[in-house]
């Protein structure tokens, strides 16, 4: 019978998410590719996938181009690994304060969701999946997430309300449509 890790607490998965993450880097096999990794629970890599489209490529940097400039006093990274209690998941896009980014920064991911995490969504995504990201960024505890689809439409999901379209509290002025 195989042996699964037992996790406690979400500081314990939050441990093992960060060796599995630091493996996950410094495998050579990773390293030599452009793969998309995210992790299970379990620390198993899944989602590899090519790089992104031209398209969601193109999205990812014009919300965080739009990001830095409305939100000056923080960090916005494309492509950052955030752990969760479901394992390492991959945000297109995200910002993070200074002083969340102390908290949270570890071993080259984020142990504490960012304010706001940001998924472009591409054809493949389902709305299963999308839904499970959202409840797990918010559990991490970020304020808002964002949601961009094929069309560069902006749907903004608070904390306050997780299921309820809305505008953004942290950056009111960020455009609906890119």
């Amino acid at each position: 019978m195989l042996r699964e890790p037992v996790m406690e607490t979400i500081a314990d998965q939050h441990a093992f998410n960060r060796r599995r993450w630091q493996e996950l880097r410094d495998d050579p096999i990773f390293a030599a590719h452009d793969f998309r990794v995210e992790t299970d629970r379990f620390g198993q890599a899944l989602l590899m996938s090519t790089p992104p489209s031209f398209e969601h490529g193109g999205y990812q940097l014009d919300i965080g181009t739009i990001l830095r400039q409305h939100l000056p006093n923080g960090f916005t990274v494309t492509e950052c690994p955030v752990s969760t209690s479901e394992g390492v998941k991959g945000a297109d896009v995200i910002w993070i304060s200074s002083a969340r980014k102390r908290r949270a920064l570890r071993g080259g991911l984020l142990e504490m969701a960012p304010e706001i995490c940001v998924e472009v969504l591409s054809p493949s995504n389902t709305r299963e999946e999308m839904t499970e990201k959202k409840r797990l960024y918010f559990e991490g505890g970020a304020k808002e997430v964002w949601f961009c689809d094929l069309t560069g439409r902006m749907h903004f999901y608070l904390h306050t309300a997780p299921d309820q379209p809305s505008i953004s509290a942290l950056c009111p002025g960020f455009p609906r449509r890119l």
